[in-house]
């Protein structure tokens, strides 16, 4: 990353984005559900609430959900089984801090206007720790089930990320696939600060320059560190190419964490299973190229989560710490 852009700093959009997007930072999240469930796509909900709990009392920067409306065999993963806004609704009670995140609301499955109401819902409710990841989707069993069609998917995508920027104005006016705002009907609540904070998944069916330029930041995958380097540095490109301001990157991580400490890595879907050394040596190397947050997936994990996550944050957070809830 040149000087000129580390010298910049990030929109300021809620209480969420402004301390989990920092530039020339890394921090920390977590993936719901705080489960290991190896041999099943189903998740033990039980104790749910005490983790999120933990998470947040432990400094953790962020918890991220997923939209599963579907449990499809062979994508052998069910989520969090909870309806994404339902949850978030319920976590921002019984927490303080920790962002709520959901990575991400399937757009083309769910029309715009309930998104837009839920989402700034949550975001009143938890005093601006809302953020909003929407992706195209990549299960094609589900749309039948919806009467949708699956290929043209990212026209929807589109139109429906448009449709949920009007609806945080007044009285907004939008005609589209989705519907007609005539400005005579308003929406409301609206987001804390007016703007809900929105990170585009992947590709989500659309030409990369579209994607830098039209949300408040990017999802991506894990990837090698050279490689994972090449594409940040891409989408802030193309990103700065569109006039935008400089805007976060996040990835998500599994991680399956070792006793050993100095245990040498060995790879599992989406991540790799290390000890703690490897682990922070792979997330300095990631602030290094960039990536401003790793949302950690446990779903793997051999050992006690309640344990790993004391662990993680006791060895981990002074290292990549949280920066607290501003406003």
């Amino acid at each position: 990353m040149s000087d000129q852009i580390s010298m910049k700093a990030f929109p300021k959009l809620n209480r969420a984005y402004n301390s989990v997007f920092q530039p020339d930072v890394l921090s920390l999240g977590l993936v719901v559900p705080l489960d290991a469930h190896h041999g099943t796509p189903v998740a033990d909900m039980t104790d749910h609430i005490e983790r999120a709990k933990l998470a947040d009392d432990l400094g953790f920067g962020a918890l991220w959900l997923r939209d599963v409306p579907f449990n499809v065999p062979n994508f052998g993963d069910a989520g969090q089984l909870f309806d994404p806004f339902v949850y978030l609704g319920f976590l921002s009670g019984v927490t303080r801090e920790i962002a709520l995140g959901v990575a991400s609301i399937i757009l083309p499955l769910r029309h715009p206007a309930h998104v837009a109401k839920a989402a700034a819902s949550v975001d009143q409710l938890s005093g601006g720790r809302l953020l909003l990841g929407v992706a195209s989707g990549d299960r094609p069993e589900e749309y039948p089930a919806l009467s949708m069609s699956f290929p043209d998917r990212g026209e929807r995508f589109r139109d429906s990320l448009s449709y949920i920027r009007a609806m945080a104005s007044s009285y907004p006016g939008y005609k589209g696939p989705h519907g007609t705002l005539d400005g005579t009907i308003d929406m409301l609540p609206k987001p804390v600060n007016g703007r809900l904070p929105i990170l585009i998944t992947g590709g989500a069916q659309q030409p990369p320059d579209w994607v830098a330029e039209h949300g408040d930041g990017w999802m991506t995958y894990p990837r090698n560190v050279a490689e994972q380097a090449k594409v940040v540095q891409s989408y802030r490109s193309r990103s700065t190419a569109a006039g935008s301001p400089l805007k976060p990157v996040m990835q998500s991580l599994y991680v399956d964490l070792l006793a050993r400490a100095d245990a040498d890595p060995e790879p599992i879907h989406l991540g790799f299973r290390s000890g703690i050394t490897f682990l922070k040596s792979y997330l300095m190397k990631a602030q290094e190229i960039g990536v401003n947050h790793v949302a950690l997936n446990l779903r793997f994990n051999h050992a006690d989560i309640d344990d790993t996550l004391k662990r993680l944050a006791d060895e981990l957070l002074p290292e990549f710490p949280k920066r607290g809830i501003t406003k």
